[in-house]
């Protein structure tokens, strides 16, 4: 009669013959064919995988990867073993299973079944051992598995994996190993403990943060964290139907970075699009697959300690805590099973739940009926609390409810005085789906619509909106529900159907709601600045037109203080120049006034817009410190923008390239493609002007590959600007020039109505040097023929400088010598140190090097500071041609900065005279890794060996004192 592992052992091997009669089966641990999506949010721990196995090893590697349920092990375990096979290596595979967890060597048998032939290779006792373990033994004489020596069935695995590695590298994995067998476990961790030389590497996958027991030794570790926000937005994009707008903002709450849940979860708002709105209050359901991990634990309490669960999964901490306190919540020794099974933590700060997710499962594993319950029971516990008890009572209510809709309503218009915007909203919308009076639903509506605009959300606001203009017929709820919605398009990126929309909503607004006409028309004046169009602009002009005429200005000073920010803003953007003089003496008026968000924003990009940089910078810098309440950092991303163009307009490009590192961030978590393209072409201008040309090129393309030029002279212009600087770059001229022409038309109207002009400078040196001076002279003055108005201080000194550039011998000195002379032009540095270069070129080549030693020498110290190195070069070009000697940056001192942080350390302790065990000893690491790093840190010091890291690091201090001295 057959025995147990006999029986497993014959049913395996005919599951096995099966798989290779219909193709090989995927192993455990290993994706299917058809799963190929991409791994997203995980880029440095499949790198890190990945470089284990591919080169592959020539001496052993153990990592264990740890993480809570859904966080991706499997798949990234999955990845390392495909790289694997590719590379050549031989891939032994282990899952742990729980219906197995209790069956000696299991895990063993699974991992070691397609190489068992190898065993006979073994010394006898080691071979014997193995094989009594896994229940193999073919002698009837050899000893019961029970009585098998433990070690030496250790040492027999660890003897198996060498023998394999010497014929081809082996990777083992061995995944869910909390639930392989103890002694299975005890095995790996031995051979992985004792792995050297050979060519294994041992990949564990763990669920928790705590390594498994036998892993608890220091093995290497990569634990994965929950995906960042931008990641897991990524990720929601990449399923087959994404949540937008409120339902997004859920899930990525609920799922707190868990891949699996965010899929999950995305399915089941995919399948029921209501529930957004149902469970606004509510843990949103997690799928059938992430329950069924969840509630088993659940499943398993007492019935006490299941009901206070549920009223705790419904209370969700500090309503649990109140309710507690009126004697309504559950003690902890009710809960004292939860908290074993590891569902729950209890501490001084109160309960928490292990994971969000735990909470949501017990929450939808309810009955209604008996969460209604509870949600009530809390609510009359919860009656000095008002906003609370007004969320219990309408995640309790099934039917319209008068009552529970304006508690809601006085719940946002609290929320909206502390600042709390999206809660406001949320609020309002559920007290429009409680209200059962279609006109109380209707102006519900379009406030949770007008409340959610600072939220950032476009696509939760349209839906508001829409929603409000069904069930309306009110004039003053439809004009202020169309603006909402215009607003909405505007922001998604939909310009040309925004524009009309916005429009006619401040045409038909202006005589009887001029407050909306105004906000509507400030919109607008987004679009077109946005779009830079001249029709754009008349459009938006000719309504302002009527606007103004509508009321009487306050006497004396110019618009009454309440429109006051938006005629500023709407005028800066479609005529700048008409009259510049009017809104320069009024912005700084008003911006000496106490205002409010909005006002601040209008204000500092109006003042961006007409040149007044530093005032911009101050004004914005206000405006964005109010931005960052929870919830409102999706408006942030315009400002940051502003902010980054005025960084590298005032020579911050550093600050400038982390504001769009930051509205890129923004971008990618919020859908906002025109702040990614803003942010791309900040970075690619100041890459272009530090001539990292190709960086700059893959920036600037992205931007354009994502927009429609036809509606964005915005983008555009501004990539048009950052392709034709990292063509002067790289001594490109005739490209450089054939990008910035395309920033006006063949009869010189710009492609965008303000930054089309910020390139005629440069666009004039590119002309000259690709031998084009006379089309660039046609095209500066046609240009110039469409400015129509008064340039500000800065335009006039790049006109100058494009002028001299262009003018002939006799004529260039007047430009040039005009523009040098306003003061104002230094606001401006890199702008500024351009014209001086291009002067000083032309004093030398009129033999006046005298004159031209200190303007050069002023460029180069702008170019330097500024890490320009173009120009620098080309500022040092022109002193030597003077016969002025250039100090280039020490050599030594730039070649220690390419090291690493590490490596510097190293360097600097090795050229002390440490040898590799005292550095290794003294920063933590390996005398080998210590000798790694010096390896390659020599050919980038310019060194044969240690003995001469010495001079290095004494020539590397001298020239910082030299230069701190100076």
């Amino acid at each position: 009669m057959l025995g147990l592992w006999s029986l497993l052992s014959l049913g395996t091997a005919l599951m096995y013959a099966l798989a290779e009669r219909i193709g090989r089966m995927p192993g455990p641990g290993e994706l299917s064919v058809q799963q190929t999506a991409p791994i997203i949010g995980r880029e440095a721990e499949l790198a890190r995988l990945r470089g284990l196995v591919d080169p592959v090893p020539q001496s052993s590697q153990v990592l264990l990867v740890t993480g809570e349920a859904g966080m991706g092990k499997t798949v990234l375990l999955a990845d390392a073993a495909g790289r694997a096979r590719l590379a050549g290596m031989r891939v032994l595979s282990v899952t742990g299973r729980e219906s197995e967890s209790k069956l000696a060597f299991a895990g063993l048998h699974q991992l070691l079944r397609p190489v068992l032939a190898g065993a006979a290779g073994l010394p006898g006792r080691q071979a014997q051992a193995l094989l009594g373990a896994l229940g193999l033994a073919a002698d009837p004489g050899a000893p019961d598995p029970g009585a098998a020596d433990p070690l030496l069935t250790r040492v027999a695995v660890l003897t198996l994996l060498s023998d394999l590695s010497e014929r081809s590298p082996v990777l083992v994995v061995a995944d869910d190993v909390h639930w392989l067998d103890r002694s299975s476990l005890d095995a790996l961790a031995f051979a992985g403990s004792r792995l050297d030389a050979e060519r294994v590497v041992l990949l564990v996958g763990a669920r928790g943060e705590a390594p498994p027991p036998g892993f608890d030794r220091g093995f290497p570790e990569l634990h994965l964290e929950p995906l960042s926000a931008a990641d897991a937005g990524r990720l929601l994009d990449g399923q087959p139907r994404p949540p937008r707008g409120r339902a997004r903002l859920q899930v990525l709450a609920q799922a707190a970075g868990n891949p699996m849940a965010l899929i999950e979860l995305a399915k089941v708002i995919a399948d029921d699009p209501a529930a957004s709105r149902r469970w606004a209050a509510e843990p949103l359901p997690p799928s059938d697959r992430l329950t069924a991990v969840l509630t088993s634990r659940f499943a398993a309490l007492p019935e006490p300690a299941q009901a206070a669960l549920l009223l705790a999964a419904v209370a969700d901490g500090p309503d649990l805590s109140a309710a507690a306190s009126h004697g309504a919540g559950p003690g902890a020794q009710t809960l004292a099973p939860a908290e074993q099974l590891g569902l729950i933590k209890i501490d001084r700060t109160g309960l928490r739940f292990s994971h969000p997710l735990v909470r949501s499962a017990i929450y939808h594993s309810a009955p209604f009926a008996r969460r209604a319950a509870a949600h009530r029971e809390l609510a009359s516990a919860l009656y000095d609390q008002p906003d609370r008890r007004a969320w219990h009572l309408a995640a309790a209510a099934l039917q319209p409810d008068e009552h529970v809709a304006s508690l809601l309503e006085a719940t946002a218009a609290q929320a909206q005085r502390r600042g709390g915007t999206p809660a406001a909203a949320l609020a309002m919308e559920r007290a429009a789906e409680l209200s059962p009076d279609p006109a109380d639903q209707a102006r519900r509506l379009v406030a949770a619509a007008s409340v959610a605009v600072s939220t950032g959300q476009a696509d939760w606001v349209e839906d508001l909106a829409s929603r409000a203009l069904a069930v309306t017929a009110d004039p003053e709820l439809r004009l202020t529900a169309r603006h909402d919605a215009g607003w909405a398009l505007a922001y998604s990126g939909r310009r040309s159907a925004a524009l009309p929309a916005l429009i006619s909503v401040a045409e038909e607004a202006s005589r009887d709601l001029p407050d909306l006409a105004w906000d509507a028309l400030a919109d607008a004046a987004k679009v077109v600045y946005h779009s830079g169009a001249p029709e754009s602009c008349q459009a938006v002009s000719r309504v302002l037109e009527l606007l103004e005429n509508q009321g009487p200005w306050s006497a004396g000073h110019g618009p009454r203080a309440d429109v006051g920010p938006h005629r500023l803003w709407i005028q800066a953007c479609i005529d700048p120049f008409g009259s510049r003089s009017e809104l320069i003496r009024y912005l700084r008026q008003i911006s000496r006034s106490p205002l409010d968000e909005a006002a601040l924003w209008r204000i500092g990009s109006a003042a961006w817009l007409l040149d007044e940089s530093d005032l911009a910078i101050t004004l914005l810098q206000d405006a964005m410190q109010r931005l960052q309440a929870p919830g409102t950092q999706g408006t942030s991303g315009p400002g940051l923008t502003a902010l980054g163009w005025l960084f590298i307009d005032t020579g911050r490009w550093d600050e400038a390239l982390e504001a769009a590192a930051g509205a890129a961030g923004l971008a990618e978590a919020n859908q906002m493609e025109l702040v990614a393209a803003a942010a791309d072409l900040i970075t690619a201008t100041v890459l272009a002007m530090r001539a990292d040309s190709a960086a700059a090129r893959r920036h600037a393309d992205r931007a354009l590959g994502h927009t429609d030029l036809a509606e964005s002279g915005f983008v555009a212009a501004r990539a048009r600007r950052a392709l034709g600087i990292a063509a002067l770059a790289d001594g490109s001229h005739l490209l450089a020039f054939t990008q910035l022409r395309q920033l006006f038309s063949e009869e010189g109207a710009p492609v965008h109505n303000i930054f089309s002009y910020l390139g005629v400078a440069d666009m004039a040196a590119a002309a000259v040097r690709a031998d084009r001076r006379m089309e660039g002279q046609d095209l500066l003055e046609r240009a110039l023929g469409h400015l129509g108005g008064t340039a500000s201080a800065r335009l006039e000194q790049l006109i100058a400088r494009a002028r001299g550039i262009l003018a002939g011998p006799d004529g260039a000195e007047a430009h040039f010598g005009t523009a040098l002379a306003d003061p104002a032009g230094d606001q401006w540095p890199f702008e500024r140190a351009q014209l001086r270069l291009d002067y000083a070129e032309w004093l030398r080549r009129r033999r006046r090097i005298n004159d031209a030693k200190p303007v050069l020498t002023e460029a180069l110290a702008t170019f330097r500071l500024l890490r320009a190195r173009s120009w620098a070069q080309r500022a040092e070009a022109e002193l030597r041609a003077c016969g002025v000697p250039v100090a280039g940056t020490p050599a030594d001192r730039d070649a220690l900065g390419e090291l690493t942080p590490q490596q510097r350390q190293i360097v600097r302790l090795a050229s002390d005279g440490l040898t590799n065990r005292e550095i290794g000893d003294r920063l933590f690491l390996s005398p080998r890794t210590v000798s790694s790093h010096l390896y390659r840190s020599y050919p980038k010091l310019g060194v044969a060996g240690r003995n001469q890291l010495r001079d290095v690091i004494a020539r590397a201090n001298t020239a910082t004192s030299t230069d701190e001295s100076a």
